[in-house]
């Protein structure tokens, strides 16, 4: 193999990348806000989410970048197990539209003709700046161009190849050729992390002539158990909800690959019986091949869905997540921005629940409950996990929207913490305090403690009635700590309580007050991650979600 060949192969093989890299990008940024629409909306049943994980897919042609928004859509709990695993079956017909655009190409298209224009019109609607949808579909546009170029290049260079080098001749034996073809596949699959680039590039070996049919469709197979190295990947340090999804993935893949692998006989049978086998033709059979195999994959798994997740709930993360460990936070949704944003928001909301639950033991104990230590170290390590997610976060090519809810997302931890920080101080301070107090101070110090649990209780969820209130509750907690401020000081300047001990109670209950206004500014901080009309979420059994506006 001469070097021009071998550069010809190269360059086309990443031009294809490039294009595919350029158009997932492009259509995902441009489709961010309808991606989450679908995704959160028509998903109802695991037969909804064939659909639209078909329909995603072969939009943003990018099953990867589909799973992963699944993963957050679950992590957020915005979509089900059972729902997520119809929209991976969705995403594996999805992808077998590249097939379909490869073979078109081949049969009757100049892509020369097509492909310069889309280059060129996509590079000057993404002239200029910002992050515009113009210049997202731009970017998109160019990568289609770039992605047909790559056929034109490969289809050259495999004729070239095909001169000198006669792989249709080459036979192992029957079986042995599968399994080689099918690693090849595979193989291609993981070294470049694109199916569809993958498939393109096995598709356009069998139209020039240089592959067999047979040796071809094991290469399909193995492009198609290729995704799955993808989802492998994906769950190293992820989720519990991550590894769920990516395991329904990479069981749907496997079995649906050995199915194909068993049709492959029939295939070749069935071809040289109605007399279609030129090369011309091997790019429509295969992308029927493709379809076809995916869609008895489907109907075979569609109807086992429930037992499926029922299997994956029992074998993957049967024990309780520790309190320290993020439950929502992973890699993957850092790809997606928007589902980064989601899971931020309920870790966030988690944390929050943490610290006000430390707050009620606390309060109920007078500061001496024994596990304290245990629920603070969990609560700083959280904690310092959401920060580094935010940091990473940041790095990222983030659109205006999402950017400007990261300091909310930094500041609402910040709260929390602080709030986690003064009841340590209290714990240690004055976990011996004597709290029998004489007359008026006595009410005045129980209506105090009540009030701090009352609003401790409003601010666990935006949907709460009172959560609206909450501001007006800190209000009066202010006007009872004047009022029992004021009790403590008399009966000081009496003699009815010593000295240093109304000092240690003022300090008591203005930092059990301080504690209370940390917390609750937490809560308000992570509600201001949501849009101004959109913070409160309620879901009922039909997954359909309304929201609220606190006053």
């Amino acid at each position: 193999m001469t070097f021009p060949l071998l550069a010809s192969l190269v360059g086309g093989v990443g031009l294809f990348l490039l294009g595919m890299g350029l158009m997932t990008r492009g259509l995902r940024s441009a489709a961010g806000p309808a991606l989450r629409t679908i995704l959160g909306k028509w998903t109802r049943t695991p037969l909804h989410g064939l659909v639209s994980g078909f329909m995603i897919t072969a939009l943003v042609q990018s099953s990867s970048a589909v799973t992963v928004a699944v993963i957050g859509f679950v992590n957020a709990g915005l979509m089900t197990l059972g729902q997520s695993v119809g929209v991976i079956f969705g995403t594996n017909i999805g992808t077998t539209v590249t097939g379909w655009i490869v073979a078109a190409v081949g049969v009757s298209v100049e892509v020369k003709a097509m492909a310069l224009p889309m280059i060129g019109i996509g590079v000057f609607m993404g002239l200029g700046n910002g992050q515009t949808r113009r210049k997202h579909l731009g970017e998109a546009l160019t990568g289609f161009g770039l992605f047909f170029l790559g056929i034109q290049v490969l289809q050259s260079a495999f004729l070239d190849v095909g001169k000198g080098l006669d792989l249709t001749s080459l036979h192992l034996g029957s079986g042995m050729d599968m399994l080689v073809f099918t690693a090849v596949g595979f193989g291609l699959t993981l070294l470049m992390q694109s199916s569809s680039a993958a498939m393109a590039l096995v598709l356009t070996a069998a139209m020039t002539g240089v592959i067999s049919l047979e040796s071809a469709a094991a290469g399909v197979v193995g492009t198609n158990i290729g995704t799955t190295s993808t989802a492998m990947l994906s769950v190293i340090g992820a989720t519990d909800n991550a590894k769920k999804v990516a395991a329904a993935h990479i069981i749907f893949n496997l079995v649906t690959g050995l199915v194909a692998l068993l049709l492959i006989p029939l295939l070749t049978s069935a071809v040289r019986a109605i007399g279609a086998a030129e090369a011309i033709w091997m790019g429509t059979i295969l992308a029927l091949f493709h379809t076809g195999f995916n869609l008895l994959g489907v109907l075979i798994f569609l109807p086992l869905t429930p037992r499926l997740v029922a299997l994956l709930d029992t074998r993957i993360g049967r024990d309780d997540d520790e309190m320290s460990r993020p439950k929502y936070l992973d890699d993957n949704v850092l790809k997606t921005p928007t589902m980064a944003m989601e899971a931020l928001f309920m870790e966030l909301g988690r944390l929050g629940e943490m610290t006000r639950l430390m707050g009620q033991k606390a309060l109920a104990a007078k500061f001496r409950y024994k596990d304290f230590n245990r629920d603070k170290t969990a609560q700083e390590s959280l904690v310092e996990a959401i920060r580094t997610f935010c940091a990473r976060l940041g790095n990222v090519d983030l659109p205006a929207t999402v950017n400007d809810k990261l300091p909310w997302a930094l500041r609402s931890a910040q709260y929390f913490s602080k709030s986690a920080n003064i009841m340590e101080t209290m714990s240690h301070e004055h976990a011996l305090l004597d709290h029998q107090l004489p007359g008026g101070a006595s009410t005045a110090a129980r209506e105090m403690r009540r009030e701090v649990r009352d609003i401790l209780n409003a601010a666990h969820t935006p949907c709460a009635e009172e959560y609206s209130e909450l501001k007006h509750m800190l209000g009066h907690l202010k006007s009872t700590y004047d009022a029992l401020k004021e009790e403590l000081l008399r009966l000081g300047t009496q003699g009815r309580l010593e000295l240093p001990r109304m000092v240690q109670l003022l300090d008591y209950h203005s930092s059990l007050r301080s504690m209370c206004e940390q917390a609750v500014k937490g809560t308000l901080a992570w509600s201001g991650l949501r849009e101004p009309n959109v913070i409160c979420q309620t879901a009922d059994e039909s997954n359909e979600y309304s929201w609220k506006t606190p006053a």
